[in-house]
């Protein structure tokens, strides 16, 4: 039996994004269980945790351009943190006109959101435990254009914007499990 040892910035950006995943995952399910428990209704509570979402993605953006600098290109970084500002503001301003124009911007943002994330995990795949993060990915763009779709219905609701939190939730914990070995630099 053989083992390679990781870079040390390999794994010492692993570590770092382990850190960040198990976050990420502690707060989505946080985030769900209050907005699934709001998101009947467009209320102040509402619009302010689908403006915070957006905005937990930009910290943790710059979190892991912070952490990640010697691991590829930022550019994709980048791209999130300004679709997730703009998204931010963009949620709030669409509040005023109801729930389908908040669900087709959180749609847009979902679509964009997941390819990124998806492109990110794939070039990051030699590090380890970005499968994860690829599916959630793709899983993401498919529930942006869900949520575009369902802002047309009858009676459209943002539970189930509010419910795509879970997922991710979890596809962070698992990421965050499977880096522990490139964190340990195995």
């Amino acid at each position: 039996m053989t083992t390679i040892a990781a870079s040390p910035g390999i794994a010492q950006t692993a570590s770092a994004l382990r850190r960040l995943y198990f976050t990420r995952f502690a707060f989505a399910i946080v985030w769900a269980v209050v907005a699934i428990a709001t998101a009947k209704e467009i209320g102040p509570l509402t619009v302010v945790l689908f403006v915070l979402y957006p905005l937990f993605d930009v910290g943790a953006a710059i979190y892991d351009l912070r952490s990640s600098r010697t691991t590829g290109s930022p550019a994709l970084l980048y791209v999130n943190i300004a679709v997730s500002l703009i998204t931010a503001v963009g949620v709030g301003v669409a509040a005023a006109s109801g729930i389908p124009a908040v669900l087709r911007v959180w749609g847009a943002w979902a679509i964009v959101a997941g390819l990124v994330q998806l492109i990110v995990g794939v070039t990051r795949r030699t590090m380890g435990g970005q499968w994860p993060m690829i599916i959630s990915g793709g899983i993401s763009v498919l529930a942006g254009g869900s949520f575009i779709a369902g802002a047309s219905a009858d009676n459209p609701a943002l539970t189930s914007a509010a419910g795509y939190a879970i997922p991710g939730a979890i596809f962070f914990l698992v990421a965050a499990v499977r880096l522990g070995r490139s964190a340990k630099g195995n």
